[in-house]
Formats: structure tokens, C-alpha cells, sequence
């Protein structure tokens, strides 16, 4: 089954709270058993020494062995539970206190009441005095236990300790429940967000604001919501265009074509001609769309090699020289020599397509200019005209895909300067615009120079068989 981010990290908060609480306990518990052994291992000990102490003082006083003087000391071992064994310098017993039955009785008693283990293996526990073995006291006492109410108060703290876990397990996971739940609601804002632009709702957007990597992720999520919306308005947009466009051109054919099937018009030169130029028209928008699907894919159909952009550029300026003198515009150029690695098909599209562009925009009685220049490892390209110039609020979106100004609705399609941007940035070349309103328009263009050394190629002098995008 399947279970949310959330719940897992609240999971995770109770795990850290029984874990912090479970770690406590055990701290406590080794360390409470290990002190409380190593205290009754020295409480042994000091039993031991006492009783070594008290042999040795009633051996001194005595001048020896005397077991009347011993009895006393007997009481001292019935006290720990345990048993006692005296032997002198050659090993002999010379006394063994509460060896009976009734004495064992009460040394288990007495093991019994302390809490005591088993007894524990025989000790030899060397008595000297002034610096002689005089004699060696054998004892066996219990093994270290733990009190009743010692063990009570253990088991009280382990209670106390484990209600503790439980009340720290139950507040983490509540308070990870409630942290998990704020965490990640930016990623269902996120996900719904997502969902509805999958299902069409180009204008839903993330609302969330923060100053974290959440905020930063919606934030770049409105940001390409933003982008398809657009996108999806001008292709709304250049949808329309491309039906008006066809439109018209389709109804002069039908309706000439018609004309002459019905003999109203009789099949002259001039009718012809009126229905060729319609159908390049037509040509014209299917090569629009092809140019632009082309373009984006120029960087892996790319031919290059070592150009002369000077020739290239002559001859793109002497193609549209007829058209320039029969719109009215003078067209002048100023070209230095340049030689860059690039494919010249899809360079000469490009100078193409910004003429075509200067063309359409400039006035009669304008001027558009070519300029190639060397500067530094670039070849800088600028074609200026003295058109109307763009508006600012245009000027950013002059590159996008079917964007066409204001006024533009007539004058192409507006995917040339598009065409003319991916093939440059192909070439990993720059491409940009400047332009004032009213004082014309000039265009950027900046490719690598070939390395030195190189030989130039040929370049084509003609662009019959390259589409020319509006």
C-alpha cells in the first residue's frame, strides 16, 4: 500500500521520540546495574580486609591461635551469609566457625534478607604479621546481589522511563503530523497545480511564496506555466493568421477557377498569372512553417566549414537588389573581409531572412544597410534599416515563435526573425536587436571566426532553393 510522504514523516518523528526517550532508559539501566556491582564487589572487599585485620590483631595479642578469642569474629561472617576457614602457617585447621546446621540455616537467612546469590568459590586470604605468614583465612561469600527495594526502585524508573517513551512517541508524531501536513503542502499545491495543466487549465498556478526550496520550485513552475500559456496563445493566434491568410488567396482561386469553368472568364494570360501568383502565395505559408521546423533542428543538420562571408553577403545584397530598387529603398553595404566555420546555406537564410525583414518595414524613400566587421574571434554582422522602428513593449518578443507586431498582419508570418535566432544560436553565434520608434531598427549578428589558417569554401551566390521565412 502505498503511503504519503507525510505519514512517513511523521513516522519518522515518533521513531526519534521512542528512540530519545529508549536511549535514556538503557543508559540508565547498564548503568545502574554496572555501579550498583562494582559497589558490592568493593563492600565485599572491605568485608574481607576487616576480617583479615581482625585475625591478624587477635593473633598479636594472643601470641597465636587462640579460638576463645575467635568466636566473637564469627558473628562478622555469619553476617554476610558466608562460610570461614582458619589455618595456620603449616595449613592446618585451627578453627572453622559455623560449620553446623543451624549456622548455615542462618547464613542463608542471612544471604536471603541481603539479596545475596549463591556463595561464590573459595578465597585464600594470606594473615600476616610483622611482615610473617602467620596463617590463611578461606572464605567463601556470596556472589553480589541486588536488594529487594533496590530492585523496586529500578523497576519504578523503568516504568517511569517507558510511560515517558510512549508520551514522547505519541507528542512526536502528533507534532510531526502537524509539520509534515505544513512541509508538504506546497508539493499537493504543487501536484494539483501539475493535474490541472495536464487536464487544459493553462491558468492555474502554484500560490505559495516561501523563501525555500518549495517557493523556488513554484515559483519556476508559474514561471513555465506562464511560458505554455503564451506559447498556446500565439499559436492560438498564429492559427487564426495562417486561416485568414489562407483564406484569401483559396477564395481567389475558387472563385477564378470557377469563372473560367463556367466560361464567364476565358482563359487568358493574365488570369493565369493571377492564379500562379496565388498559389506561390499558398507556397509561401507552408515554407514558413517548414523553415521554422527545420531551424530548430539546424544544430544537428548543420554542414560546416570554412566560409567567406564577404562573398556570401555580396551576393544576398545583389539578390534583393531588384526588389529594393522597385520598393523604393536604397540598399547599400560596407563588408570586410571574414572568415567564420558555418554551414553558408543556413548563413545565407539568415542574412535572407533580415533583408526580407528591412524590406517589409521600411518605407519608400528608407535606407537599409549591411555592414560585416572583424572584432577580436568574431565576425559581427549588422543590418540596420530607418524604418518605423519597434515599440519597447515589443522588442522582447520580436525572436518568439509567431509573434508578429502590431500592424504585422499582412507582412508574413512572424517565425522569420525565429528561423534567423536558431540558426545562429546553432551556430553558437548571438543574435540581437536595437531600435528606436521612428528612427529604425538594426540587428545584431555575431558568429566564432574560423580558426586561422583555414581555407575558405565556396559559398552559394543564389538562394532559389532556400524558403524565405515571412
Amino acid at each position: 500500500m502505498r503511503r504519503s510522504f507525510a505519514f512517513r514523516l511523521a513516522a519518522a518523528f515518533a521513531g526519534v521520540g521512542i528512540a530519545a526517550a529508549a536511549l535514556p532508559a538503557i543508559l540508565v539501566n547498564v548503568a545502574f546495574g554496572t555501579r550498583f556491582e562494582r559497589y558490592l564487589e568493593e563492600q565485599r572487599g572491605v568485608r574481607q580486609r576487616q576480617l583479615v585485620a581482625a585475625l591478624a590483631d587477635s593473633y598479636a595479642r594472643m601470641g597465636g591461635w587462640r579460638t576463645s578469642d575467635l568466636e566473637p569474629l564469627a558473628a562478622l561472617i555469619l553476617m554476610d551469609g558466608g562460610t570461614l576457614r582458619l589455618e595456620d602457617a603449616e595449613g592446618r585447621t585451627v578453627w572453622a566457625p559455623a560449620t553446623g546446621a543451624a549456622a548455615s540455616a542462618m547464613a542463608r537467612m542471612h544471604r536471603q534478607m541481603m539479596g545475596s546469590g549463591p556463595l561464590g568459590p573459595e578465597r585464600r586470604l594470606p594473615i600476616e604479621v610483622d611482615g610473617s605468614v602467620v596463617g590463611t583465612a578461606v572464605v567463601r561469600l556470596p556472589e553480589p546481589g541486588v536488594l529487594p527495594q533496590d530492585e523496586a526502585f529500578r523497576a519504578s524508573v523503568n516504568r517511569l522511563l517507558l510511560a515517558g517513551g510512549i508520551a514522547a512517541g505519541i507528542l512526536a508524531m502528533g507534532l510531526g503530523a502537524v509539520l509534515a501536513r505544513r512541509a508538504t503542502a506546497p508539493a499537493r499545491e504543487l501536484t494539483r497545480a501539475a493535474r490541472a495543466m495536464a487536464a487544459g487549465h493553462r491558468s492555474h498556478r502554484v500560490e505559495y511564496e516561501g523563501a525555500d526550496e518549495l517557493g523556488e520550485m513554484a515559483r519556476a513552475f508559474n514561471r513555465m506555466a506562464d511560458a505554455i500559456e503564451e506559447e498556446d496563445r500565439l499559436r492560438r493566434a498564429f492559427a487564426a493568421d495562417v486561416a485568414h491568410e489562407l483564406r484569401t488567396p483559396l477564395a481567389i482561386l475558387r472563385s477564378e477557377i470557377e469563372a473560367l469553368q463556367d466560361g464567364v472568364e476565358e482563359p487568358s494570360r493574365e488570369a493565369l498569372a493571377s492564379l500562379h501568383e496565388e498559389t506561390l502565395r499558398l507556397g509561401r505559408l507552408v515554407a514558413d512553417l517548414e523553415t521554422l521546423a527545420s531551424a530548430e533542428a539546424a544544430g544537428f543538420s548543420l554542414e560546416r566549414r570554412p566560409v567567406a562571408l564577404r562573398p556570401l553577403l555580396e551576393g544576398a545584397v545583389e539578390e534583393f537588389a531588384g526588389p529594393f530598387e522597385t520598393a523604393g529603398v536604397r540598399l547599400g553595404s560596407e563588408l570586410e573581409d571574414a572568415v567564420a566555420e558555418v554551414d553558408p546555406v543556413r548563413i545565407r537564410q539568415v542574412v535572407t531572412n533580415l533583408l526580407s525583414n528591412a524590406l517589409k518595414f521600411t518605407p519608400a524613400g528608407g535606407a537599409v544597410r549591411v555592414e560585416l566587421r572583424r572584432h577580436g574571434t568574431e565576425a559581427v554582422l549588422r543590418v540596420s534599416d530607418t524604418g518605423p522602428g519597434i515599440p519597447p513593449d515589443e522588442l522582447p518578443h520580436v525572436f518568439e515563435r509567431f509573434f508578429r507586431g502590431r500592424g504585422a498582419r499582412a507582412r508574413g508570418s512572424g517565425i522569420g526573425l525565429t528561423v534567423a535566432r536558431e540558426l545562429v544560436l546553432a551556430h553558437g553565434g548571438e543574435i540581437a536587436v536595437e531600435s528606436e520608434p521612428g528612427r529604425g531598427t538594426t540587428f545584431t549578428v555575431r558568429l566564432p571566426l574560423a580558426a586561422a589558417g583555414a581555407g575558405a569554401a565556396p559559398e552559394p551566390r543564389a538562394s532559389a532553393g532556400l524558403p524565405r521565412a515571412g
